[in-house]
């Protein structure tokens, strides 16, 4: 179907008369179902075109499998261009509004031929490409990572004169390192994306920005993510199995959804759609009071997150839910799993488990097996008092604690640089100690207390960073050392972690690790570390991806993987029942098997 729009009054000027001759030469005859967007000879720069505004005039109520072929092209084409393109590059074009002035004329094409001729003129009405000196190099002994850029040459995907337009600009692109629209953290490389425009007015539906934020998301991560290579699927399929949810939304909840949808194909826990979390399933405005994780597959009670009403509930610690309004939880699981963005599976189980009794301000029915049996419950949601992501698995009490005379415990949930030494001084006659970051770390501690663990400078983690020059490719970093602190701690050091361990504890975890007598224990962590780095898109949403790669000394991933424990324990059913900790006694164990 062609697209349906309200072009403004147009005004040819040189630019449009050149693209509408070639188009319409090259399409012998082909008559637009739409009019073409307005062009102007002069670059419009950031800041200084206001054309799109008030939306991008472009309605669609379906897209025909050319139309979604030729957007991909698009697409990708337009992110290159971003990316590569030195007119672009160095800021000289309202980017975004020059995909919504092409669009029109590329959802009107009606083969790939039509559409690429359309690209090859709009590449030509940029302005020439000068040619650089010096020009960039891409040597890949540096590199962890390197562009994909296969597409550029595929005979099948593209036509000669694109291909050709696309292969000069790539090998003339300079060596000087710098972009308009990402620019790398200071002293941290993560990448910086403050010159998106959020366009926070934005009203819906609005097909055109609703396919901007899919192409700006998608070549994001093509081109700044570091560990694009980990995804665990094809970057393009997602790209092509997107385009028609997102570009169809029909309002904003929808395309929050669509969008939503995309990032969890990232597989990294990082990126949410943090902006918009009330519209993942389930939705409402309450929850039951207790609390759930995932043991042994399935989803048992852990907790109460409100004493009383958990107490009256009629609910335990242990039980197990199998159903909920008549459905069963491991088909609740698979319909809502396409909307939680997560490294793993265990991370994914957490997120789902943390708000999966949400719903209405009423009574659930629960199917609970319980130690006696099976049993139908009524428990009443209660309104909701915040995230559930600040309940920890490490143990209550003080941030510093004498399990006996021989073992000492440390959480990081609570800890403070400045009482650290205070802390080893006190352990110092154990026999070992137990750190625990089943939680997110209160202060930045890893080298102020991996200091304790280590007999001399001990390297523990390298980053890749990307490279402003060539875009797609990230590089390897020097490794980083932790120097000994002279005041060593002698004894067995244990490390717990679990899915609740993410980024800044995954990165502590690393550290301390390093030392000769540290032992993790526990089981697989968040798999996602790396400075973030934040995206805007369409409509205020707001997302973000781990923005550097972060790699053990010898280049071992941690992304999705996590951290590996030396010995696995995981909770159980009995273990819950029972309000044993088992992690924390296995811990222990393994300090007295050592004395």
């Amino acid at each position: 179907m062609s697209p349906v729009y309200r072009s403004n009054e147009p005004r040819l000027l040189r630019k449009a008369l050149m693209l509408r001759n070639i188009i319409c030469s090259t399409l012998l005859g082909f008559v637009f179902a739409v009019s073409m967007a307005t062009a102007q000879a002069d670059t419009q720069a950031p800041g200084t075109n206001h054309e799109f505004d008030a939306g991008s005039r472009i309605s669609l109520q379906q897209l025909s499998t050319i139309q979604v072929d030729n957007l991909i092209i698009t697409g990708k084409v337009w992110g290159f261009l971003k990316y590569h393109h030195p007119s672009v590059v160095g800021g000289q074009y309202q980017w975004d509004y020059e995909l919504l002035k092409i669009l029109p004329t590329v959802l009107a094409a009606t083969d790939r031929d039509s559409a690429d001729a359309i690209l090859h003129a709009w590449i030509a009405s940029l302005g020439p490409i000068t040619e650089c000196n010096p020009c960039a190099k891409l040597d890949k002994q540096d590199f962890q990572l390197v562009p994909d850029l296969d597409w550029l040459n595929d005979t099948h995907l593209l036509s000669t004169a694109l291909r050709n337009d696309l292969n000069k600009i790539y090998h003339q692109r300079s060596s000087a390192g710098t972009q308009f629209y990402v620019s790398l953290a200071p002293q941290i490389g993560n990448p910086v994306f403050d010159k998106e425009a959020e366009y926070k007015e934005l009203q819906f539906p609005d097909a055109g920005f609703q396919l901007l934020s899919l192409f700006r998301l998608w070549n994001i991560v093509e081109y700044w993510a570091p560990y694009r290579d980990q995804i665990g699927e094809n970057w393009d399929n997602a790209l092509r199995e997107s385009i028609v949810p997102v570009t169809l939304a029909k309002d904003r909840s929808a395309y929050e959804l669509a969008m939503m949808a995309v990032i969890a194909r990232i597989h990294d826990t990082h990126a949410n759609l943090w902006s918009s979390l009330q519209v993942r399933p389930p939705v409402g405005a309450c929850q039951l009071p207790v609390q759930i994780r995932f043991v042994e597959g399935v989803a048992a009670i852990s907790g109460y997150a409100n004493d009383e009403a958990g107490a009256a509930s009629g609910l335990h610690r242990g039980d197990i839910i199998e159903a909920i309004d008549g459905v069963p939880v491991s088909q609740l699981v698979d319909s809502w799993r396409p909307y939680y963005a997560a490294s793993n599976e265990p991370t994914l189980l957490r997120d789902i488990a943390e708000g999966m009794t949400v719903g209405a301000c009423e009574s659930a029915q629960l199917k609970v097996r319980q130690v006696d049996g099976l049993r139908e419950i009524a428990v009443s949601r209660l309104p909701r008092t915040g995230p559930r992501n600040r309940v920890t698995h490490d143990k209550a009490g003080a941030t510093f604690q004498l399990l006996s005379d021989d073992i000492a415990y440390i959480k990081l949930s609570s800890i403070k640089s400045a009482d650290i030494p205070g802390y080893m001084e006190r352990s110092a006659q154990t026999k070992g100690l137990i750190i625990d970051i089943r939680n997110y770390p209160s202060d930045f501690v890893p080298f102020a207390l991996g200091q304790y663990f280590i007999d001399k400078p001990t390297k523990f983690v390298r980053f890749t960073i990307g490279d402003l020059a060539n875009p797609g490719g990230f590089k390897w970093g020097p490794e980083l050392t932790i120097p000994p602190q002279a005041s060593r701690y002698a004894g067995k050091v244990v490390i717990l972690v679990d899915e609740k361990s993410q980024s800044q504890s995954e990165y502590t975890a690393m550290a301390l690790r390093a030392g000769p007598r540290a032992t993790v224990v526990g089981s697989t962590t968040a798999g996602a570390d790396g400075n973030v780095s934040p995206i805007p898109l369409p409509g205020g949403l707001r997302t973000m991806i781990s923005g550097i790669g972060v790699f053990y000394p010898d280049k071992r991933p941690t992304q999705r993987t996590g951290i590996v424990p030396d010995i696995e324990v995981k909770p159980t059913i009995k273990g819950l029942r029972a309000m044993r900790d088992e992690v924390l006694d296995a811990s222990i164990n393994e300090i007295q098997r050592h004395k």
